[in-house]
């Protein structure tokens, strides 16, 4: 029963076909479908409803946190410890890894919600015709063929073909972008036609804003577009973040290493020192614990959770932590233009009055601003054709302004509450205007006459006719023109120039024009307005750029970001705006150009073009996709359903918390509060201080595992006894180390952070200085850590207090390493290098009060094999440890004075 399939001819478009061919094609008529008929198209195309995705459950989220080199190397070691009977060293390691998979587990705690978001946007009950009779009916039982009837304030139930029209305008932000409500009408148009050009066409899930329809459905259920976008959604994969990728990378390295290591050694000591297997077995153990940084994952979370915190203060809410780091690798933002760069607020910007050009201050729907002649600001009252303008356009208007918590709300059309705004700019009070020409009749705008008419009286016998609209249609009823408080004939040529001037600056025109009336009468009809009008002047409006976007993208582009415009508005707007922020050259590639490209005269063009107009789903997923395949790491902004796609596939999808749909926020890693480019610029900051911090943070940690793993290697290679067990191993890892490490993650970003070119993607997450800087802090480590534990054992003491005071100076290093850690390459001997994280001495006094405890408190010592040691052997270990700081600075001086950095 593929009814489409066998009557539509040629498969052409639906909004190609006319009225009539698409009754034709569904087998279908004005009267609807019978109920028999309409069981029998449910059967056969299924419900109108979205295919639910598949998701994975919390058992298999959770036991996929273990599903890591490092974490298998880890169970093999706690396994290794059960079999010999060291219960404690095997339960503390089990122990570190379960609160590990935990932090994992609740870092992804939120489950993907972008499809159910999708269907919940789907309306659910519908206006049908059913054998001969208007019926109320749940949403889900529509079938290709329905007739359905729907007004101002229903959601579109289904992709509809509309077959009559009475004034409809529908918002279809959500699938186009476009900033306005747009005009509906039923003639077929080109095949070619954008999504936000098919006007003869309503989209599931979009709201009509105004006037009366009916439709005939063409499309249900996954068939729509919206289902359409859904489907796509699934298909998209989310990409692995640069940080992820680099820990990938890094963790199968150190996975072979420490293998490599631990093979090595236990090989020496059975050949070589002819050890026992027992005691082998514990070093292997002792070794793999002391290489693996089983705090990192710790760290980075934490530092990542940090930085979400921060972000949020500055109106960018994160929702997936690796997102945090991502933000600073970004090189290319792509950015929807509608309420991200623009306010989202109609703005009259100029006004064409008496031969004269008058510009207009303020955005949006804030009043305050003033007017402008030649650069030069203006009293509105030595114009009066400007005041008289402006007072028509109050009175020709529905709309109204509201003042609530510091906002202006719009009760009406934005359009129209753009020239209400114009008013209150020009100190006319709209209300008194009211009050002294009053409203007696009215003829409302409809798509079909393309204008709009008030007829007034003043109480004193006069009478007036104000109209505004499209201006190609007033010009036509006009005969004259106001000029220096006169009725002169109308010069057409010069106002079509005007027209021209004003539109190549993406500007929205609306013409203004009046008509005295002698009779007074009480109404009016199209007969009374078509002809004898006298045109006032022109009106110009746009969605105007934010104040702060223009500095954001600056700031931007000095970072080495490049920020891009895609945007479901025409080219001509996308250009005007574009131009305004400095985005681009002024070349604007349109959607349909898109489509005609294959992927590599895409990613050709994208490196030429900043500016995309009138795009569909598809194109913002293949610019996105284009660009990741150039190298970039993009980040991308939208509030739409038909973003989703687009967010999810870059590697930071940016969504909207004002004005986005709920489908752009489950799908996007981070949500703006305050739907402002300006929050992404400041996002990108924190997100590379951020990561100059976890950078900080593991080259600090990872000396401590290097130093423990040399110590270790040494002791096997002399045969002598471990100077740290396993389970100290993990006390110094899990415990100190990770809480001094921490500290770093508070560090404040560095001067002309964004002043730097953003990393490059494939930079590993150890440079080769870094390397050295681990090798050279792990080698001072090793040898004042081993060297105290041999100097212990040759005075006789026991190997408790001798791994008690080896244990006192490795922690000891990390205390004083954690100052040098502040700066990667500058001098720490300053005082705020010294005083200006409060957080480091915070965590000095809490680790010594720690350590004390485990040296001398009964239960750690029993559990970590410690006694307590006299202050002789503290003033050693102190003055052992202290040699980091002074050994790292010198190292320091001589790198910035070679620049060996």
């Amino acid at each position: 029963m593929n009814l489409t399939s066998k009557k539509r001819s040629a498969n052409r478009p639906w909004h190609t076909l006319a009225c009539k061919e698409v009754y034709q094609a569904l087998a279908s008529s004005e009267q609807g479908l019978d109920a028999q008929e309409a069981e029998q198209r449910l059967q056969h195309y299924g419900t109108n409803k979205l295919t639910a995705a598949v998701g994975r459950g919390p058992i298999k989220r959770f036991f996929s946190q273990f599903h890591n080199l490092l974490i298998y190397i880890l169970l093999i070691a706690a396994a290794v410890t059960a079999a010999i009977e060291h219960w404690i060293d095997s339960g503390v390691i089990v122990g570190v890894v379960l609160i590990n998979a935990i932090i994992g587990f609740i870092q992804e705690g939120k489950a993907e919600k972008a499809l159910d978001a999708i269907r919940n946007m789907l309306t659910h009950q519908a206006m049908v015709r059913r054998n001969q009779k208007n019926v109320l009916l749940p949403a889900e039982q529509l079938v290709p063929g329905d007739i359905v009837t729907i007004e101002s304030g229903d959601k579109v139930p289904a992709d509809l073909r509309l077959v009559s029209v009475k004034n409809l305008r529908i918002d279809e932000s959500m699938l186009t972008g476009e900033s306005l409500p747009v005009e509906k009408n039923t003639l077929a148009i080109d095949e070619h036609a954008a999504l936000g050009d098919r006007f003869c066409l309503a989209y599931s899930g979009t709201l009509v804003t105004y006037g009366t329809a009916l439709g005939i459905v063409v499309a249900t259920g996954d068939k729509t577009e919206i289902g359409r976008i859904s489907s796509m959604l699934r298909t998209v994969s989310q990409l692995i973040t640069p940080l992820l990728k680099q820990i990938a990378r890094f963790s199968q390295w150190l996975t072979f290493a420490i293998i490599t290591i631990a093979s090595s050694t236990f090989a020496y000591g059975w050949y070589i020192q002819h050890s026992s297997i027992k005691d082998l077995f514990m070093s292997a153990v002792g070794l793999a614990v002391a290489a693996i940084p089983e705090g990192l994952p710790a760290i980075m979370t934490i530092t990542l959770a940090i930085g979400v915190q921060r972000m949020a203060h500055r109106n960018a809410i994160i929702r997936r932590l690796p997102a945090v780091e991502t933000l600073g690798s970004v090189t290319v933002i792509c950015s929807d233009k509608t309420g991200t760069l623009t306010c989202n607020e109609m703005t009259v910007k100029s006004v064409f009055v008496n031969n004269r050009l008058f510009t207009v201050d303020g955005v949006g729907y804030d009043p305050h601003g003033g007017f402008q002649l030649d650069q030069q600001t203006i009293a509105i009252t030595d114009y009066p054709s400007l005041h008289e303008l402006i007072r028509a356009a109050v009175l020709c208007n529905n709309a109204r302004l509201e003042q609530k918590a510091g906002n202006w709300l719009v009760h009406g059309d934005p359009t129209e509450a753009a020239l209400i705004t114009l008013a209150h700019k020009a100190k006319l009070d709209p209300d008194l205007l009211n009050q002294e020409m009053p409203r007696i009749d009215i003829i409302p705008f409809e798509s079909e006459h393309r204008y709009m008419a008030t007829l007034h009286h003043d109480h004193g016998g006069h009478a007036f006719v104000f109209v505004k609209g499209a201006p190609e249609r007033v010009l036509s009823m006009c005969g004259l023109q106001r000029s220096n408080g006169e009725d002169v004939p109308i010069h057409l040529q010069q106002w079509h120039e005007t027209l021209q001037a004003m539109a190549s600056q993406g500007q929205r025109l609306l013409a203004i024009a009046f008509k005295p009336v002698t009779a007074a009468p009480r109404q009016i009809s199209f007969e009374d307005v078509e002809t004898g009008l006298t045109l006032l002047g022109i009106v110009g409006m746009i969605d105007p750029p934010r104040p702060e976007a223009v500095k954001a993208v600056q700031d931007c582009q000095n970072a080495g970001i490049r920020v891009k415009m895609i945007t479901g508005d025409h080219a001509v707007t996308a250009a005007a705006i574009a131009a305004q922020i400095n985005i681009g050259d002024g070349s604007v590639l349109s959607g349909e150009q898109v489509d005609n490209m294959d992927d590599s005269e895409l990613q050709a063009a994208i490196r030429q073009v900043d500016v995309f107009a009138r795009t569909s789903p598809e194109n913002k997923l293949r610019l996105v996709t284009a660009l990741q395949a150039d190298g970039q790491v993009v980040a991308m902004t939208g509030d739409g359903v038909n973003d989703a796609p687009a967010l999810k596939r870059a590697d930071v999808g940016v969504a909207m918390g004002k004005k986005g749909t709920e489908v752009a926020k489950e799908t996007s890693e981070m949500v703006l509060a305050d739907d402002n480019f300006a929050s992404i610029a400041h996002a990108v900051e924190e997100g590379r201080g951020i990561y100059d911090n976890l950078k900080k943070s593991i080259i600090f940690i990872l000396p401590t595992n290097g130093g423990e793993a040399l110590t270790i290697v040494a002791a096997i290679i002399m045969g002598t006894q471990l100077p740290i067990t396993p389970v100290q191993i993990l006390w110094v890892n899990m415990i100190t180390a990770v809480t001094l490490a921490l500290t770093l993650a508070f560090e404040a970003p560095e001067r002309h952070i964004m002043q730097r070119m953003p990393r490059k993607p494939n930079e590993p997450l150890l440079s080769g200085f870094l390397i050295w800087r681990i090798l050279f802090v792990s080698l001072i480590i090793v040898t004042g850590t081993f060297g105290l534990f041999l100097w212990e054992q040759s005075l006789g003491t026991a190997i408790e207090e001798a791994r008690t005071v080896a244990v006192n100076t490795l922690v000891g290093f990390e205390m004083f390493y954690v100052f040098n850690s502040r700066y990667l390459h500058n001098c720490v001997l300053n005082i705020h290098g010294l005083f200006g994280n409060r957080w480091v001495w915070l965590a000095v006094s809490l680790l010594s009060l720690f350590q004390l405890a485990f040296t001398y408190w009964p239960p750690l010592q029993k559990l970590f094999g410690t006694v307590a040691i006299d202050l002789h052997t503290w003033i050693m270990i102190v003055a052992v440890a202290s040699s980091v700081f002074v050994l790292v600075e010198i190292e320091k001086f001589f790198i910035r004075l070679f620049k060996l950095n």
